[in-house]
């Protein structure tokens, strides 16, 4: 029969193999947990770098300001007072393709109605659209027929040194025509302003403001200087009666202002227009 000695020794070791058990099994998972941890931020730093080197954490740059479509050159109203200021068109937002259609009301007749390229000439057809919007043109005179063989129009003044507080540059000038051996245009080549050509018209020449040729007739000059900004596409025959008026002598030496006065009662210019879509090729 085991002593009371034995018994309490078998007891004691018993109860150390408990306690050992005890602490491997929680040293096992203090070891499971740690690598979970470790594998968590393992991951996290993969998914933060692959984060950073997308860019993810690069500061936000800053919205790109639009970009300017046209400049408008300030003009000294107070230097100058033949100059109307009115304000300026947008530099940006214009549009840049399509046309728009002006319709100008004359005491002549029928209106006459022109198509702005605005793909060609953007900035003409923006500052029009501006000065129409502010009845610049309204209760205007058509002060000259030009020796080109053109109505002008568009200066308040009736000086030709008239117009807004700006000036734009020249946009749309033909390319000057092939000689022929006599040193004039070939006579087969179309002429740079056809009939019905509406261009611009600056003072100085290239400084456009508000006045505006119509062509009466075309116009083939060896070297272009015109702005073309549209054409006529209604009322030709008003331009026409228009350009056969008597001209008397505009107090500066040359006969061209109309004897009868031509008076714009009204010029508006239409939204834009979307341009066509080009048409599919034959085949």
């Amino acid at each position: 029969m085991a002593s009371s000695r034995d018994r309490q020794r078998k007891l004691a070791r018993a109860k150390l193999d408990r306690q050992l058990a005890r602490r491997a099994a929680r040293a096992k998972r203090r070891r499971q947990i740690q690598a979970g941890i470790g594998a968590a931020v393992v991951l996290a730093l993969i998914v933060l770098g692959s984060a950073w080197a997308l860019g993810a954490f690069d500061s936000k740059p800053e919205p790109k300001a639009a970009e300017d479509v046209c400049l408008w050159t300030p003009q000294d109203a107070g230097a100058n007072t033949n100059l109307k200021d009115v304000g300026t068109p947008p530099t940006t937002g214009l549009p840049t393709s399509g046309t728009r259609t002006m319709t100008l009301t004359t005491n002549q007749g029928a209106p006459i109605t022109a198509e702005l390229d605005l793909t060609s000439a953007p900035c003409a057809g923006a500052s029009i659209s501006h000065l129409a919007g502010k009845s610049f043109y309204d209760n205007t005179k058509c002060h000259e027929i030009t020796a080109e063989g053109a109505l002008r129009c568009g200066d308040p003044s009736g000086t030709g040194f008239g117009g807004p507080a700006y000036t734009f540059s020249n946009e749309d000038v033909p390319d000057a025509p092939e000689a022929s051996p006599s040193a004039s245009p070939a006579p087969e080549q179309p002429p740079a302003y056809p009939k019905g050509t509406v261009a611009m018209i600056g003072s100085p020449p290239g400084a456009n403001g508000s006045q505006f040729l119509i062509f009466l007739k075309d116009f083939n000059p060896e070297t272009p200087a015109y702005s073309i900004v549209g054409k006529v596409t209604g009322g030709l025959d008003v331009v026409e009666k228009i350009g056969a008026l008597e001209t008397v002598d505009n107090g500066n030496g040359a006969k061209v202002k109309p004897k009868t006065d031509v008076v714009i009662q009204s010029l508006t210019v239409g939204e834009p227009n979307a341009a066509p879509a080009a048409s599919p090729s034959a085949g």
